[in-house]
Parts: structure tokens; C-alpha cells; sequence
């Protein structure tokens, strides 16, 4: 009789041949990139510096594919995004030593959205600083020591795997891939010592890496009680998050809104979780007062894939009257602003719980509610003279094709596309909401183009965000990638001259001169254009409908819409 416990996976004849015989002058490189070919890897993401020589000539053994960025941050954003809209694990590959720091932006970013990256790096020592492992001389290891370098990424990726030996190295990958793919997704750190990568290795060649990360289902008690609630609210509301997006549960929010007639609010991370011109679509207008009003007045909120934090809040004291139902993946979340019925689960698998729960509700009156919340905002904004900014949000809006990845810097535009872009489609507009990092949209938008070489890919900047990220026109122009490049031009730093200015009464150390955008990706053999607000529409569907990259440049000064939380309007 087999009991499951006895059952093991035998290998097959290759498999064996292959361990009993493998190649010769193979080293721990060889290992790295085995395990990652085995886990399902495609694409590897990286910059310049150590250990990218030793792993890198053992990528061209394997078949996977590299994705040289020129800044280690830029990979770093690239493999972020490359993960969210994929959601498959992406490999960065790191620097050794203090190197590997400036992927600490990126990966607190990656952890903010839940974006699975594996980032791989290469300490200089092996058995403390100062030494390089065995038969490894000092050479210039002491140039690039970082004690305890392992304690450093703690505190910002999901977690840490570190290698000592080589024989370590294909379970550490594995468990480090398991542990990004798991719910909540995340980046992930590996640390192999420098001469672990370099040396010979007798490790056989590595076949085998299927990983199975587990589903997290919600308590049925708690999906129970959430459906009863809901079902006897009077006055029920649901805010859908980036949880929503990840989750894929769009289909499954649209269902329960519909039977529940509750209206929705998706916070920036959500944009797209809900359709825009739904009947009961708040749309993503979290910054007005009268979209807060009415979830602060709901008896029973339901908030899916957010932790309600400032962004998803309005950049205000949110204080709902009612009861809060929260379902979230991310443990740290979960009742983090708010007390709430809390629920730890994936969305789309709590969704499909609460569908198979609850009863349906009527409510003919919600549609005229949202309807009235909607008149409002406009009518808020009709009063500002905001006639500008609104016509480049349409603009940009009407030049991209459905379903089309865009990566936005935070700029001014960026917090009116927040609020008044449809997105159109679940994952199709992504932020740096998590580090807030200048530089972050066009990096990522080239790894979403590396991810489906076959559409187009839009990246949003300000003059600040594109000083960060220009060197990375080189690696667009180097691998042809379809990405186009909006770069929002007004001499400065936009948000924080409206910040200084509602302050201190006046902006200080806010402009920024910079170079001609348009000559600058020239000189990169980069197509490029300087448009207007008339002709944005036309000059962006035409960059984004030609192959290869191209870089859009719009001179405007753009205001942001007035606050509506603070004092009275």
C-alpha cells in the first residue's frame, strides 16, 4: 500500500544523464540562472556592477533574456513593473556591495503595489568583511564592504534568503520565488557571496523548480457576517482598491455591486477595478469632498485591496460614521487606519465567497446619488478655470488605445489622472505611490514593453522625474522597445511649488532649468516632438502607434485642482 507521504517525483533518464554528466567549468552563476530557467523565468532585469559579469555570461548558456538597464534603480522599476503586469516573478539582478542600495527606492516601491521582484545580489565576502572567501585574495573587496547587507533589505522587501554555500542556492531561489508569488505579492531578496557565484562548482545541473504558493482564502465566518451586513445596510458604500487589480477580480466586484446596489470609489491604485461610466461608479474621485461625504455617511463600507491610507483617503482625516468590512491581502494593512470587520484574504477569492453568500439588495435610489456626487465634482471644477488641465487629461485619454500600460512620475498631471482619467482597463495605469520616487515611469514602462513587445507602452514625467530617468534612453533605443515618453515640461517641480505655496505663501528651490527635451532624445537616435495642449491628442496617438520609442514633450504649466478639505470653498 503507497501512502501520499511515500510518494516522491522521480527523475527522468535526461535528468539523471544530465546530473551524473554535467558540463564542465560550470560556477554558482551557472546555478543562479539554472534554478531561475527551471522556476519558469524569462526575462532577467539588471545593471552594470557586480555580480552582473559572472551571471550574466552564464545567462547566455540558459537562453533567458537580459534586460540591461543603465541605473540599478531603473531595473529595479522596470522589474517592478514588469511583475504587475505580468504577474509572474522578475529577477533583478543587483550589485555587490553599497551598490545594491540604489535599489532600495525601487524595491520599497515594488513592496508598496505588490509587485513579485527577485532580486538577486552578490556580497563582496563570504566570511565577513574584509575576507573573500577561500582561495579569494582582499583585492578590492574592502572597497565595497556593507555589513550586514542582508539587515539593510530587511526592513523593506517581504523577505530575505540568504546563501552561504552553492549548494544552497537552488532551494533559496525557490523558496525566495515562492515567497514573491505568494499573497500578498512582493519583492524578495537573495544574497549569494561573491566567490560562492565564481567558483566551480560540482553541484549538479539544475532541473527541477516547480513552486506552488498558496491561495489565501477568507474565514467563512467572516465572509458570513460581512454578507449580512451588507445585505441589511441601508446605506452601503465599497471602496476598491489596488488589491482589486492584482487579485483579478474586476468581474467578481461588478457582480456583487450590482446585487448589492452600492455604490463604488476605486482609490488611485484601482483605477480600472470598476467600469468608469457605471451607473454606480463614484469613479476615482477620493480628493472631493462630496465622493468622501457619501462613504463617510454609509452605514456598512466595504474596502477591498486597500489599507485606506492617505492617497486612497484624499489626503485627509477620513472618518467614516458606519460600519467598515475590509478585506485585504497584505496582514499589515488590515485595520491598520480604521477598526473594521477585518477580513485577511485574497479579493478575487473573498469576492467569490461573498457572491456565493449574500442575498441580493435593491436600491433605486444609489444611481441618483452617485449621479449627484458626480454633478458636484464638476461643477467644483467648472468654478476653478481648470479648462487646461482638464483638456490634457482628455487629450491623453483620447490618444490611448484601450487596455494600453501607462507608468506615471508623480507630477501634477498624475494627481488629476488619479482623480479624472478612466483608465478604461483593470492594471492599466500604475504610479509611484508607495517610495514617491521621481523617475519611476519611464523605467517601468519599459519593462511592461518588455513583457508584450506587441503594444505600445506610455510613460508619464515632469521636468523632474525625466533629469532622473533620461539615461535610460539608451536602453529604450538599444533594445527597440515600444515605449512613448510624455514629458510634462514646466522649469519645475510642479507639486512642490503648489505645496510651498499653500504653506509658506511662496515656493523656494522649486525650479529646475533643464535640457531640450526634444534634442536630448535626439541625440539618443530617439524619435521625438514638442507638441501643444491642441495638438496632444494627435501628436500621442501617433508616437504610440509608430514601433520603437518615442518621446512626446508638452511645454504647460499645469495647476492643481483646489483642495476640498481644507476650510471652506
Amino acid at each position: 500500500m503507497t501512502h501520499d507521504h511515500d510518494l516522491v517525483l522521480r527523475p527522468t533518464a535526461a535528468q539523471t544523464e544530465a546530473a551524473l554528466d554535467p558540463p564542465p567549468g560550470r560556477t554558482g552563476t551557472d546555478l543562479v540562472v539554472e534554478t531561475l530557467a527551471a522556476l519558469g523565468a524569462t526575462t532577467v532585469f539588471g545593471a552594470p556592477g557586480r555580480p552582473a559579469p559572472g551571471v550574466l555570461d552564464a545567462l547566455h548558456r540558459t537562453g533567458l533574456r537580459h534586460v540591461g538597464l543603465r541605473t540599478v534603480c531603473g531595473a529595479g522599476f522596470a522589474a517592478d513593473a514588469y511583475g504587475r503586469v505580468t504577474g509572474e516573478a522578475a529577477p533583478l539582478l543587483v550589485p555587490s556591495g553599497p551598490g545594491a542600495l540604489a535599489a532600495l527606492a525601487a524595491l520599497q516601491e515594488a513592496r508598496a503595489a505588490s509587485a513579485p521582484v527577485l532580486a538577486i545580489g552578490g556580497q563582496v565576502t563570504g566570511a565577513g568583511p574584509g575576507h573573500g572567501g577561500p582561495g579569494h585574495p582582499r583585492d578590492l573587496s574592502e572597497l565595497r564592504e556593507l555589513p550586514d547587507r542582508d539587515g539593510v533589505f530587511r526592513g523593506v522587501v517581504k523577505s530575505v534568503h540568504p546563501v552561504r554555500t552553492q549548494s544552497q542556492i537552488p532551494s533559496a531561489i525557490a523558496e525566495a520565488w515562492t515567497s514573491a508569488l505568494t499573497v500578498p505579492h512582493g519583492p524578495v531578496w537573495v544574497d549569494v557571496p561573491r566567490h560562492v557565484l565564481l567558483a566551480e562548482t560540482p553541484v549538479p545541473v539544475v532541473t527541477g523548480g516547480d513552486t506552488f504558493p498558496e491561495e489565501l482564502p477568507p474565514r467563512p465566518e467572516l465572509t458570513a457576517v460581512a454578507a449580512d451586513l451588507l445585505v441589511r445596510a441601508e446605506r452601503p458604500a465599497i471602496v476598491a482598491g489596488g488589491g482589486v487589480v492584482r487579485a483579478d477580480a474586476s468581474g467578481k466586484l461588478r457582480q456583487l455591486v450590482e446585487r448589492i446596489q452600492a455604490p463604488v470609489v476605486t482609490t488611485s491604485g484601482g483605477k480600472g477595478a470598476f467600469p468608469w461610466t457605471h451607473p454606480l461608479s463614484l469613479r476615482s474621485w477620493s480628493a472631493d469632498r462630496h465622493t468622501t461625504e457619501l462613504l463617510e455617511d454609509a452605514d456598512v463600507l466595504l474596502v477591498i485591496g486597500s489599507g485606506l491610507g492617505e492617497l486612497s483617503s484624499g489626503h485627509r482625516a477620513f472618518e467614516p460614521r458606519g460600519r467598515i468590512v475590509q478585506i485585504q491581502a497584505d496582514l499589515g494593512k488590515l485595520e491598520s487606519h480604521h477598526p473594521a470587520l477585518g477580513i485577511h484574504a485574497d479579493a478575487r477569492l473573498a469576492l467569490q465567497a461573498l457572491l456565493e453568500t449574500v442575498g441580493e439588495r435593491r436600491d433605486e435610489a444609489a444611481p441618483e446619488r452617485v449621479r449627484a456626487v458626480l454633478t458636484e465634482a464638476r461643477a467644483r471644477l467648472a468654478a476653478q478655470d481648470l479648462t487646461l488641465e482638464q483638456d490634457v487629461v482628455a487629450a491623453v485619454r483620447e490618444a490611448l488605445p484601450t487596455g494600453t500600460p501607462s507608468f506615471w512620475d508623480p507630477t501634477v498631471l498624475t494627481c488629476w489622472a488619479w482623480s479624472a482619467l478612466d483608465a478604461r482597463a483593470p492594471g492599466a495605469m500604475h504610479s509611484a505611490q508607495g517610495a514617491g520616487v521621481p523617475g519611476y515611469g519611464f523605467p517601468a514602462a519599459l519593462g511592461a514593453a518588455a513583457a508584450d513587445p506587441t503594444r505600445p507602452v506610455l510613460a508619464v514625467s515632469g521636468d523632474d522625474g525625466a533629469l532622473h530617468a533620461v539615461a535610460e534612453l539608451a536602453t529604450a533605443r538599444q533594445y527597440d522597445l515600444n515605449v512613448t515618453w510624455l514629458v510634462v515640461g514646466d522649469g519645475g517641480h510642479g507639486i512642490l511649488r503648489k505645496y510651498m505655496t499653500d504653506a509658506f505663501g511662496q515656493p523656494t528651490a522649486t525650479d529646475l532649468p533643464g535640457p531640450d527635451f526634444v534634442a536630448l532624445a535626439e541625440s539618443f537616435g530617439v524619435p521625438s516632438v514638442r507638441t501643444s495642449p491642441e495638438a496632444l491628442a494627435s501628436d500621442l496617438a501617433k508616437a504610440l502607434a509608430s514601433p520603437g520609442p518615442s518621446v512626446v514633450v508638452l511645454p504647460a504649466v499645469l495647476r492643481m485642482f483646489a483642495p476640498t478639505h481644507l476650510g471652506s470653498e
